[in-house]
């Protein structure tokens, strides 16, 4: 890397060991906004080395999740840029050329130290109070030594060689200044005795030559920084401007975890919260828009996004404000695609096939009238069960509904003789006119009218203004009659009333 570029570059580099995190959505969110508000590129890239828990199903949940979220790379995995290859399980030839680079001039040492060696350091230095680090031990071997004693086939480990009395100094763009003294560091590990890099030396090696400007991620990797600007300093390249950025917590304020909830992206995937309303909510953890503004586009956070906005302090994964956003997004969101996200929770209930053209145009109509009043689209069925899953016998099993369907019972007998008399109850004033005769006849008024209604309509005792199920429900019972192809059944208001009253 060069210490005249100007073009911003930042990266996401998750380990595809699980599914993607809220936490590391942040990150890679902030990331994004950095790279896009300044006309910078953002890299994704895969730190794979960790061949017992990385798999390819996980890397591809992970990229899923980020094209969901909106968040697209310009560089990297699937899309080359020159500085690849971006998964470091393909880099293997990349750190053992720059490790005997630093072996050859001294930087780097290989270590023979048996883990029960190391172990052993380390019990001593906790009895005697000292932070453990190591001791040193192969630190004096010669180079001429130590390739004769791999020759010989033990196993060594390369160790980078740390200045001591030394102060690493850097400023993070969000903390201010950041001391380390190396007397607490020690020799890091760069290449295990299997050749497999360590973290703080592959990444170096990644950032530095894929051009890194900006190293935007989580504040447990502070600790880090100071061993790889030393070890940018062994390889005689310009470090990065380090950004290190609170941890998502819990309610707790422990870091979030499975025990607060849901805490993967495919999770509240599944729940039904929109990408936009995730990656909103997940820019306000941390850092504010300004403006006394909150709910904003991509492309505007983008533009207003500065790393000097960044808050040091925890930031608490609130999920009723996350809750909040969704809401505001999904009365935003057009019909069409809200009817198509919703159709999979539709069919999980087992109410709905594969949609035709009519059937979809249906679910259209109906699934903004209940999606304005949950808070994400996996409570959708349970507002629209009126529709699908009417049951007049499963309504009056309850005590307290027959007893109350017995009082109404003049109301409940004219509503389905009005309704055998009737055509379809398509809209808003052929419902009321229908009401005013059932009125009539029962000489009932208000609640004590149009509970009943309800009940027998809807086998629900609250739920959508009857003035927008009724026609719903009507809508719904003339796709079955046009031939619905994917076994839509939704009963009429007619057969609801007189299904109602027989089982009373």
């Amino acid at each position: 890397m060069t210490s005249g570029a100007t073009s911003i570059r930042v990266r996401f580099a998750p380990s595809p060991t699980g599914q993607l995190h809220v936490g590391n959505a942040r990150t890679a969110l902030f990331n994004w906004l950095l790279a896009k508000g300044q006309g910078g590129t953002f890299i994704f890239r895969v730190e794979d080395t960790d061949m017992a828990r990385s798999t390819k199903e996980s890397e591809r949940a992970i990229v899923e999740d980020l094209r969901w979220m909106g968040l697209d790379w310009d560089e990297g995995i699937d899309a080359d840029g020159g500085h690849g290859p971006y998964r470091q399980s393909e880099r293997l030839h990349i750190y053992r050329a720059h490790a005997v680079d630093l072996l050859s001039t001294g930087a780097a040492y290989r270590c023979f130290c048996s883990e029960e060696q190391l172990e052993a350091d380390r019990q001593a230095a906790l009895k005697d109070g000292r932070p453990p680090k190591y001791v040193g031990r192969c630190r004096d071997i010669t180079r001429d030594e130590a390739r004769r004693r791999v020759e010989r086939g033990e196993k060594a480990v390369i160790r980078l060689r740390v200045p001591a009395d030394r102060e690493v100094v850097f400023t993070d763009a969000v903390r201010g200044e950041v001391r380390f003294s190396t007397d607490v560091i020690g020799d890091p590990v760069l290449v295990r005795s299997d050749g497999i890099p360590a973290y703080n030396y592959a990444v170096v090696i990644d950032d530095a030559l894929m051009a890194v400007t900006h190293v935007v991620r989580g504040e447990d990797h502070i600790s880090n920084t100071p061993r790889q600007i030393l070890l940018y300093e062994a390889f005689g390249w310009q470090p990065p401007q380090f950004a290190h950025v609170s941890l998502v917590m819990g309610p707790d304020h422990a870091p979030l975890s499975k025990r607060h909830g849901a805490t993967s992206v495919k999770e509240f995937r599944d729940r039904g919260y929109l990408p936009e309303a995730l990656t909103n909510y997940l820019a306000l953890i941390g850092w504010s828009p300004g403006d006394g503004e909150e709910l904003l586009p991509l492309a505007e956070m983008a533009r207003r996004f500065r790393l000097e906005d960044v808050g040091h302090s925890a930031g608490v994964f609130d999920v009723e404000k996350l809750a909040w956003v969704n809401r505001h997004y999904l009365k935003q969101a057009d019909p069409a695609r809200l009817a198509r996200l919703a159709v999979p929770y539709l069919q999980r209930e087992g109410w709905i096939g594969e949609p035709d053209a009519a059937e979809l145009d249906y679910v259209a109509t109906v699934v903004p009238l209940a999606a304005a009043s949950v808070d994400r689209l996996e409570q959708v069925p349970a507002r629209l069960r009126f529709l699908f899953d009417y049951s007049a016998a499963r309504t009056l099993a309850d005590a307290a509904i027959r007893a109350e369907a017995e009082e109404a019972r003049p109301v409940v007998e004219a509503l389905a003789a009005e309704l055998a008399a009737s055509g379809p109850l398509l809209d808003r004033e052929i419902f009321r006119a229908l009401a005013n005769r059932v009125k009539d006849k029962s000489g009932r008024k208000g609640k004590a009218l149009f509970h009943p209604i309800r009940l027998v309509l809807t086998g629900e005792a609250e739920g959508l203004e009857l003035d927008l199920a009724v026609p719903a429900i009507e809508r719904g019972a003339s796709l079955e009659a046009a031939g619905a192809s994917s076994g839509v059944r939704i009963l009429s208001c007619r057969a609801r009333a007189a299904e109602f009253a027989s089982a009373l």
